[in-house]
């Protein structure tokens, strides 16, 4: 057995009053620390560029709003729906996923964007994504870096039956020169 050249050190060997110097330094720390807390940050710009942001606002509520799907003396049923500022201009906007709420079958979806204007009572579509004359079911939606993707069921021909959607197609939409541009998601396949 070969003996090390160095020899050992004293502070290699961990000791009972080891662990109690470091537990009290960091408890000393962790006290510490509630003590000094930062300044709030604010993302206010000064100068002349300034721009008024608007206060953090609620998202517009679906179930409030006039939606453009024609359901009869059925009601309107709110599948699925996600919030964010989609346009950039600091309030939130609503995507909601809405369909008769028929007590069988497959009826088809509307996808509507909302928004909220400062004051107003209800909110209002400012744009439709998915019509219900298209006859397309939506499966999946999220929001996520101000666009939003979806899954989107639909058929090739009208021959296919309601029940039994038989394509399968991921759809995006973004904001960009003052609509929803629709685009088909990196790695999206249709089946």
């Amino acid at each position: 057995m070969q003996h090390s050249a160095v020899p050992e050190l004293a502070h290699t060997h961990t000791r009972p009053i080891h662990w109690v110097a470091t537990a009290t330094a960091l408890a000393g720390v962790v006290a510490a620390s509630a003590f000094l807390q930062p300044d709030e940050a604010t993302a206010a710009q000064h100068g002349p560029e300034a721009k008024t942001v608007p206060a953090a606002t609620a998202p517009p509520d679906p179930a409030r709003a006039d939606l453009p799907i024609e359901c009869g003396p059925i009601k309107v049923k709110i599948q699925k729906q996600a919030s964010g500022d989609l346009d950039g201009d600091g309030r939130p906007e609503t995507v909601a996923v809405v369909r008769c709420d028929a007590g069988s079958g497959t009826p088809p979806n509307g996808v509507y964007v909302l928004t909220q204007a400062e004051g107003a009572t209800k909110p209002r579509v400012v744009a439709t994504l998915v019509d219900p004359k298209d006859r397309l079911s939506v499966k999946t939606l999220t929001l996520r870096d101000a666009a939003i993707t979806a899954t989107v069921l639909g058929y090739s021909s009208p021959d296919v039956p309601s029940c039994c959607p038989d394509v399968n197609e991921r759809a995006k939409w973004q904001w960009k020169n003052g609509t929803f541009v629709r685009s088909t998601p990196a790695g999206a396949q249709s089946v």
